[in-house]
C-alpha cells in the first residue's frame, strides 16, 4: 500500500467537497453537468485514487542495479 489507511482516508473525504464543487467550477466555463454526469466523474476520480493506493509501491528506476550485500 502506497499510502497509509488514515491518509488515504483523508484524502478521500477531501476529494468529496471537490467533486461537488466541480460542476460549479465548470458552469463557469460553459460546461453543464447533469448529477448523473457528475456522480459517474467523482466515482470514477475516487477509483483511480484507491487503484493508485492499493498498488504495491514499486522500483522508480527499473534499470537499477540491486547490491547483494557483498
Amino acid at each position: 500500500m502506497r499510502i497509509s489507511k488514515g491518509a488515504l482516508l483523508v484524502v478521500l473525504a477531501l476529494t468529496i467537497p471537490l467533486i461537488v464543487e466541480l460542476r460549479t467550477m465548470l458552469v463557469w466555463v460553459g460546461i453543464e453537468l447533469s448529477v448523473l454526469e457528475s456522480a459517474v466523474i467523482g466515482v470514477t476520480i475516487v477509483a483511480i485514487i484507491l487503484l493508485w493506493a492499493f498498488l504495491p509501491e514499486g522500483d522508480d528506476n527499473p534499470n537499477r542495479r540491486v547490491s547483494n550485500g557483498d
